[in-house]
C-alpha cells in the first residue's frame, strides 16, 4: 500500500510529458500544412504571433495561480485519501483510469457553464473571436478565464479525490487532445467518423467554433465524445465548407488585435445573431466532410 501511494504522489516525468506535447504540436502543424480542412481568413503569421502571446500569458497564468493551487490539493487528496476516488479502493491502474474520465467530463460541465454564464462568457469569448481555427487557437484562451477556473479546477481535485499522477496524465492528454481537435486539418472522412465514436476531432470541434449559436452551443466535450453524446448535445451533420468560424458579431479584423481582444471582457456585450442553419442532408449523428 505505501509503494503503490509513493507512486500515485508523483507526477508524470518532465521529460515524457514533453515528449507527448511536443510531438502532439510538430506532428499536428506539419499535416496542417499538408492537409488542411478550411482556407485561412487571416495572414498565418501575424495569427500566430498574436496567439503566441496569448499562450505565453495562459502558460504564467497556471504556473503562478493555478499550479500553486491544485499540486498541493492533489498531494494531500492522495495522502488524506479525500474524495471519490479513494474511497472506492479500486486497483492503481483503473483509479487512473477513472480519474481521466472524471476530470473530462467535468470539464464539459465547466466548459458549458463558460458559454451560459454571460459573465464567463465574456472571458471565454476570447477563444472564440479567433477567425481561423488551427492549434494555435488551442492555447488563446484569456488569463481571467484561467483565474476564474482555479476553484473550479481545485474543487475537481479535491472532491473527485485526484491523485498527482491521475492530475499530471489528465492534463497531458487535455493538451495533446485540444492540440488535435483545434487543427486546421483534414482527416479521411471515414477515419474521422470513427475517430470521434471515441474522441473529440478537428471537424467535431469545427463545428463548436460556428458563428451560429445554435452549432457553438454543442460539442463542449473535450478528450473524449461520450458527455456530449450522454447529454445530447453532440452535433456532426455540419459540412466544413459551410461553417464561419467565430463570433458573428466580430468579424473585423481590426477589432482583434492583443490589446483588443485583451479588454473584450471589459466592453459591453454584443447580441449574437438569431440566425439559424437550413435543414441539413444528414441526421445530426453523422459526420459531414
Amino acid at each position: 500500500m505505501a509503494k503503490r501511494s509513493e507512486m500515485m504522489t508523483r507526477e508524470l516525468p518532465r521529460w515524457l510529458s514533453s515528449l507527448l506535447i511536443v510531438g502532439t504540436v510538430a506532428t499536428v502543424v506539419l499535416l496542417e500544412m499538408k492537409r488542411p480542412l478550411r482556407r485561412s481568413r487571416q495572414d498565418k503569421l501575424e495569427r500566430d504571433l498574436r496567439n503566441g502571446a496569448f499562450a505565453v500569458l495562459a502558460a504564467a497564468t497556471v504556473a503562478l495561480a493555478e499550479k500553486p493551487v491544485t499540486a498541493p490539493m492533489a498531494l494531500a487528496v492522495q495522502r488524506n485519501r479525500w474524495g471519490l476516488l479513494p474511497a472506492l479502493r479500486l486497483p492503481r491502474a483503473a483509479e487512473l483510469v477513472l480519474s481521466v474520465l472524471l476530470l473530462d467530463y467535468t470539464l464539459y460541465v465547466w466548459h458549458y457553464l463558460t458559454h451560459k454564464i454571460p459573465f464567463l462568457w465574456r472571458f471565454h469569448k476570447t477563444h472564440h473571436v479567433d477567425l481561423d481555427l488551427d492549434a494555435s487557437t488551442a492555447l488563446r484562451f484569456h488569463p481571467g478565464e484561467l483565474l476564474l477556473s482555479v476553484p473550479w479546477r481545485a474543487a475537481q481535485v479535491r472532491l473527485l479525490g485526484i491523485s498527482p499522477l491521475g492530475l499530471a496524465i489528465w492534463q497531458t492528454l487535455t493538451l495533446m487532445e485540444i492540440m488535435f481537435h483545434h487543427a486546421n486539418l483534414r482527416l479521411p472522412l471515414g477515419l474521422e467518423r470513427r475517430l470521434c465514436r471515441l474522441i473529440v476531432t478537428p471537424r467535431m470541434h469545427g463545428i463548436h467554433h460556428s458563428t451560429l449559436r445554435a452549432e457553438t452551443d454543442s460539442n463542449w466535450s473535450t478528450i473524449f465524445s461520450w458527455p456530449d453524446r450522454l447529454h445530447g448535445t453532440l452535433r456532426l451533420n455540419v459540412p466544413q465548407q459551410e461553417i464561419t468560424i467565430g463570433v458573428g458579431a466580430y468579424q473585423d479584423p481590426a477589432e482583434l488585435t492583443l490589446g483588443k481582444v485583451l479588454e473584450l471582457p471589459f466592453a459591453p456585450e454584443r447580441p449574437w445573431s438569431d440566425r439559424e442553419r437550413g435543414p441539413l442532408s444528414r441526421p445530426a449523428g453523422r459526420l459531414a466532410g
